[in-house]
């Protein structure tokens, strides 16, 4: 089958034939019928120092993606093949003390497909039936395919009570956009997002968010005297990874407000912890999705009339991968979508 495989330690990626990967037991075998491109793709694209400290070539990379099950391993009884699946792709070791009390999600054991074990752009991908998440609606498969990052935008955004809420994004990638979304349709009153780029941040407001900032010429306080907003921002979803993000984000925060922190800064920062203190503000990490109360969630919310489409802005078959990932890490656009038809 073809695959996009890091073949050896440096930059790139190379489209080459690899075996069609055998099943365990208890394994499913998947189709790919499309696949997103992640941040953690371009950062193995690019071997960076994340990357080099993680990653032992050769992989096949990729980690969001939508298929049909096509083969099920011994001892599989909840997928059929025919399914149609997206896929949790953190593998958990089922044995650690949050493993056993139900918190899968911190496992201190996660590996994860694509990074340390061959991934979905490829033809085929294998993966535990336990970690493969059946559509029992019709569903586009493109929005399938971004089943992942649309459940790290719910964990983030439903970190919190939404309901009434004025709510602060930083980052107006897909996830941060989506993270929004959520936000309003769980009954936030204003939302307010920010960004350096202006195509995201009309992608964002054509998406329904209040308020779209760019923080090279406007300051969010304006955008909050401009809401009528008192006391600053009940909740924060820092999306970015920026140390200054963050840092505004605290300045900006009404006293006992709640930050959830998904974007990874790329070193360490400092914050202005006295403020932290003395606002009595709450910063929770998050990562990847609560299994899988956040798949639930996620289907849930689309049946209840969600539309997520929107995000995806641009579409390539795997054989055009290299513009696909130069489109991705322009940084301008939203979803970037690779098909595995044909």
């Amino acid at each position: 089958m073809k695959a996009l495989v890091k073949t050896q330690p440096g930059p790139g990626l190379e489209l080459v034939e690899v075996p069609v990967p055998a099943l365990g037991a208890g394994d499913v075998l998947v189709r790919v019928r499309a696949t997103g491109i992640c941040g953690t793709d371009l950062h193995i694209e690019s071997w960076d120092e994340w990357t080099r400290r993680t990653l032992h070539p050769p992989v096949t990379v990729g980690h969001e993606f939508s298929g049909e099950v096509v083969q099920i391993g011994s001892g599989v009884s909840d997928v059929a093949v025919g399914d149609f699946v997206s896929g949790e792709t953190h593998l958990v070791c089922g044995r650690c003390r949050n493993c056993r009390a139900g918190r899968r999600h911190l496992c201190i054991h996660t590996r994860a497909i694509g990074v340390h074990l061959d991934g979905a752009f490829a033809e085929y991908l294998a993966l535990p039936s336990g970690n493969a998440w059946v559509h029992r609606d019709p569903i586009d498969p493109d929005v399938a395919a971004i089943f992942d990052p649309f459940g790290n935008a719910v964990h983030t955004a439903l970190a919190f009570p939404m309901l009434g809420e004025d709510v602060l994004v930083t980052g107006a990638g897909p996830i941060g956009i989506m993270a929004a979304m959520v936000s309003k349709h769980a009954g936030a009153r204003h939302v307010v997002i920010t960004d350096h780029s202006d195509e995201r941040l009309a992608l964002a407001s054509k998406l329904g968010v209040t308020r779209a900032v760019n923080i090279d010429r406007e300051d969010v306080g304006d955008a909050q005297h401009e809401l009528g907003m008192r006391e600053g921002f009940d909740v924060g979803l820092e999306m970015s990874g920026s140390s200054a993000a963050l840092r505004d984000m605290i300045r900006q925060m009404t006293h006992g407000g709640r930050i959830a922190v998904l974007g990874l800064p790329s070193s360490e920062i400092s914050v202005d912890f006295a403020s932290v203190v003395l606002k009595m503000l709450t910063i929770k990490g998050i990562y990847g999705r609560e299994m899988f109360d956040t798949w639930y969630e996620m289907s849930v919310l689309l049946e209840s009339g969600l539309d997520i489409s929107g995000v995806i802005t641009d579409r390539f078959h795997y054989t055009e991968y290299e513009k696909a990932f130069a489109v991705a890490r322009s940084g301008h656009g939203g979803k970037v979508i690779m098909s595995w038809e044909g």
